[in-house]
């Protein structure tokens, strides 16, 4: 059973996201694969006649990571970086494991890609805010099976909301969608921002922020 949901949740995501508009460039051959050489944020193509089976490849999704961290979540990528046959067909997957008991994909947005979630097991509080002036939330929990959308560029978050392991899996719309967490990037900045902004921004004393940039 699990194989099966498994598969189904592969193939569900791979359709859906194939349907998505992308950033990234169109492609212009049958396929494009990447090469470590790199230009201006793209990738070079490798000859496509040396192209095979393991450039569009990868093993061991099936596989439970680590969730034994500050937010008791973890994330396997499926992008270009692992699959350099995606280069340009604007696609890619990522499984998400968390943590019993509030296991947190905390607050982030990815700047290149809309994102289309399944859940295979537990029970997920998910949700993402609209951009400004409202910054309405709009969530949901979610049960094995269930499937939601995280438009592309919006702050969104799902949390464990049950007492045993919960897993997904999401396709989005690009080969590189990024990541940016809000806590890490606001606090834990290279270099720090001046506290002074965000004593202003957040209405926090120095003190507290301070702490803040000490934890990220």
């Amino acid at each position: 059973m699990e194989g099966a949901c498994f598969f189904l949740a592969f193939n569900l995501l791979i359709l859906a996201s194939s349907f998505a508009s992308a950033y990234d460039p169109s492609p212009l051959q049958d396929f494009c694969v990447a090469i470590n050489d790199t230009k201006n944020g793209g990738k070079f193509c490798k000859d496509p006649k040396l192209a095979t089976a393991n450039d569009f490849f990868f093993s061991g999704l099936n596989i439970p990571k680590n969730t034994s961290n500050s937010v008791g979540s973890a994330v396997t990528p499926v992008n270009v970086d692992q699959i350099p046959g995606l280069n340009t067909l604007g696609i890619s997957l990522v499984r998400i494991d968390y943590a019993p008991y509030g296991g947190l994909n905390p607050p982030h947005t990815h700047p290149r890609g809309t994102e289309i979630l399944v859940v295979l097991e537990g029970a997920l509080y998910v949700g993402f805010v609209t951009s400004n002036p409202n910054n309405r939330l709009i969530s949901k929990i979610l049960y094995p099976g269930d499937v939601f959308v995280f438009p592309i560029g919006l702050i969104h978050f799902q949390q464990n909301v049950g007492k045993t392991k919960a897993v997904a899996f999401a396709g989005l719309s690009s080969q590189n969608p990024g990541v940016i967490t809000i806590a890490n990037a606001v606090f834990g900045s290279n270099p720090l921002i001046n506290p002074d902004v965000l004593t202003r921004t957040f209405q926090l004393s120095k003190k507290v922020v301070k702490y803040l940039q000490s934890r990220f």
